[in-house]
């Protein structure tokens, strides 16, 4: 029996299991996925909100605050990329103009640290590109960008590191109580569609969209996740200069709105649409959302180039009916711990919500800290970012170091081979670009990709055939004999 079974290895499990690794106890990650970062957690916006717009006094404005105040440090800790921005929300009427003090005051409230108010001039100044019409913002100068796929892989590296097991392809079925724990049952395509069960005495549900259901499954208080489905468009990196801060508009009944930031990379991010849907596997994008995302831009930045865009996505979040995040242990199923309807700023909130929970859990099964805790861990040095002679030191030791493979990005295959086989490494093309950004420039993998398969099949031993873009029935290859 494990001590804690976590369940979803997003940015919130992935968070949950480093927190919890600093104890002594064994732990159990299962993703239904085949990699970490499958889900919610890959695709948003990478914003470190500063917490002026979640309500007092609810969890989302708690653990928003505390995570932004964390979340530096724990970049540096684990070698992610972070950088402090500042974010702008922006009125373009008198009637606006009282809403942002409203958020000026609740963000002051729920303890956001140098708000101020900027009038049109001192607007223009900091960003000269917006909309003429924009006649104050608020300024939240601790907002900041991260990248939600290096940060979610860099939590998981560590608690790997620090001893938490982590399955894939593991969908859970059934959980049910089992002695002084659970039996937690899983269908494996991972292992020829056989039942698995695994026994544990903690269960931490960080499932995302579907914590409800598993929450239901111990608990007769009920939980109702609905999927709120967010298009976006990625601009090429020319276009990064039309915005420094990360620009939002007076937030609606349906949320924050379209924004407009860069991202930690160096392009520009347009969105998202926030539609609710049934189906929680529905991401494609849409005509429509698509002609919303550019429209709403153009009405805060004029002149942006949209011609640029490279690509577009969508992006699901877990919007539980009561509207706050459900974190902690559940009344009536002891031992059963919720991380439920984590939608925005849940990536924020990351970094505070799995040190609780952790601590949650550690407290009550009296779980001692670890003697050592590798608390630090590195990450892929892009080879781009070296000097000319430390591209030759690295070439001279590793010579797949002197292969380029991805040309919009400048990616050589020693660094490839490095997101193969590093803990919890890739096995997908989605993997790899998640982890050293491979299909990710301008002309969106048309270059590389075949590449790419034949480094996946050498280094995994396995047929092209089988290689997927991003598991499970997401074959590259077809097979022309069947």
């Amino acid at each position: 029996m494990y001590d804690a079974i976590i369940i979803g290895a997003g940015v919130i499990g992935a968070a949950v299991a480093r927190e919890l690794s600093r104890y002594q106890c064994s732990i159990l990650v299962l993703e239904k996925g085949e990699d970490v970062c499958v889900g919610t957690s890959k695709a948003n916006s990478g914003l470190v909100h500063a917490g002026f717009d979640a309500k007092p006094g609810s969890l989302k404005a708690k653990y928003n605050v505390q995570g932004s105040l964390m979340m530096e440090e724990l970049c540096r800790k684990l070698d992610v990329p972070y950088e402090r921005n500042g974010a702008l929300v922006l009125a373009f009427s008198q009637e606006e103009m009282e809403t942002l003090q409203g958020l000026k005051r609740q963000g002051e409230e729920n303890g956001v640290k140098e708000l101020a108010i900027l009038e049109k001039e001192q607007l223009r100044k900091q960003e000269p590109s917006l909309s003429k019409e924009a006649v104050a913002a608020l300024y939240a100068p601790t907002a900041a960008l991260v990248c939600p796929f290096l940060l979610t892989i860099a939590l998981a590296e560590n608690a790997n590191m620090n001893g938490a097991e982590f399955l894939f392809e593991r969908e859970v079925t059934h959980i049910q109580k089992a002695g002084e724990g659970y039996e937690v049952k899983v269908s494996s395509p991972a292992n020829s569609g056989k039942q698995e069960s695994y026994l544990g005495k903690n269960i931490i549900n960080c499932a995302g969209l579907y914590s409800d259901k598993l929450h239901n499954m111990v608990s007769k208080r009920s939980y109702q996740i609905t999927p709120v489905k967010g298009e976006y468009c990625l601009l090429d990196k020319s276009e990064a200069t039309a915005a420094s801060s990360t620009l939002f508009r007076v937030p609606g009944k349906m949320g924050k709105g379209v924004l407009v930031t860069r991202t930690v990379h160096g392009n520009l991010l347009l969105g998202p649409t926030a539609e609710s849907i049934s189906d929680k596997e529905e991401t494609a994008t849409s005509r429509e959302g698509l002609e919303k995302v550019l429209t709403d831009t153009r009405h805060t930045v004029p002149d942006l180039n949209t011609g640029m865009v490279i690509t577009s996505f969508a992006g699901l979040r877990a919007h539980e009916r009561d509207g706050d995040f459900v974190i902690g242990e559940a009344e009536d199923a002891h031992g059963f711990f919720d991380a439920v309807g984590i939608e925005s700023p849940g990536l924020s909130s990351a970094p505070a919500i799995g040190s609780a929970l952790a601590g949650m859990i550690a407290e009550k099964n009296n779980f001692q800290q670890k003697e050592q805790f590798q608390e630090e861990r590195k990450g892929i040095v892009p080879f781009v970012s070296l000097s000319p002679e430390e591209k030759e030191a690295i070439v001279k030791e590793k010579p797949a170091y002197g292969n380029m493979i991805c040309r919009c990005e400048m990616i050589t295959e020693g660094e490839i081979l490095e997101a193969i086989h590093r803990p919890l490494g890739a096995k997908s093309l989605d993997g790899l670009k998640r982890r050293v950004r491979t299909g990710m420039g301008r002309c969106q993998g048309g270059f590389c990709t075949p590449k790419l398969v034949e480094i996946l099949e050498r280094e995994w031993g396995i047929s092209k055939l089988k290689l997927t873009k991003t598991g499970g029935s997401s074959r590259m290859l077809a097979d022309e004999n069947r």
